[in-house]
């Protein structure tokens, strides 16, 4: 396998056994990684630009580890990264405390939890206009790249070494462009057509957040192309949208009632 700057840890850790404790080895950050949960979400979304960034580190140093594990390495290719502006944004400028609401993950992760129920959460009962002030020990760039994609501004302020302060402020109004849209049912026996035979099916309506995504992230990284997804939920994960989009999924979304939505996921 050839990895570059833009290649997702998720990959390298599914391509190799020993690559955990190589990545662990280059930063006491990256012990994180033990706790399976942070390992399925974040991993996922974390390019190696990403993680160097969050670790203080430098691509070259995961190279480094990572070749003896018989990795190709690409150095040449340049990072598709969020870049962080040290220009205040004019919402950081005309901030109104009223509208802020803080949430401090630092004790959670320190617990060996998984903070993005609590995020999602903070997130779902944020009015339109109101800001999330996310304190962290490390700049959360998975989460500025899934939240920037769904129409979000953001601003990150370092304050130093073990604290940073991410500002997000949730849109008046998301955009087509900003969200994958929540695609509906109109060919969906078309599709379960093409599908006859082939249906994976899982259940997470009675899983606590994050599991339900997790389930679904996982069934996907076993899937045939030949195959598609069928997932019983309680409601239209709003948060898997855009991962599905950058796994190159396609999905359609049956809604039958309150608490009861059909989707089906699969390769284009």
């Amino acid at each position: 396998m050839t990895i570059s700057v833009n290649t997702k840890i998720a990959q390298i850790l599914k391509q190799h056994p020993a690559a955990l404790e190589a990545i662990i080895s280059i930063s006491p950050k990256f012990n994180k990684l033990r706790n399976p949960l942070l390992r399925k979400i974040m991993a996922s979304r974390t390019t190696i630009a990403m993680a160097s960034k969050v670790a203080g580190c430098t691509a070259s140093d995961f190279f480094e580890k990572l070749k003896p594990l018989g990795f190709a390495i690409d150095d040449k290719t340049e990072a598709s990264k969020i870049e962080t502006t040290n220009q205040l944004p004019a919402f950081i400028n005309s901030l109104d405390e009223k509208k802020v609401v803080e949430l401090d993950v630092r004790p959670i992760i320190a617990a060996d939890k998984d903070p993005f129920k609590e995020i999602t959460g903070t997130i779902k009962q944020l009015d339109p206009g109101a800001v999330l002030k996310l304190i962290n020990s490390f700049e959360p760039t998975p989460l500025i790249a899934l939240l920037s994609k769904q129409g979000f501004q953001y601003f990150v302020e370092t304050v130093h070494e073990d604290l940073v302060i991410t500002y997000f402020l949730k849109p008046e109004k998301t955009t087509d462009a900003a969200a994958p849209p929540e695609k509906n049912d109109g060919d969906w026996e078309a599709i379960i057509k093409k599908f006859e035979n082939k249906l994976v099916t899982i259940d997470v309506r009675q899983m606590e957040m994050p599991k339900p995504m997790m389930t679904i992230l996982e069934a996907l990284d076993v899937l045939a192309d030949d195959q598609a997804l069928y997932v019983y939920h309680k409601r239209i994960p709003v948060f898997l949208l855009p991962e599905l989009q950058e796994r190159k999924f396609d999905y359609r979304i049956k809604k039958i009632g309150d608490g009861e939505v059909y989707l089906l996921i699969f390769k284009p």
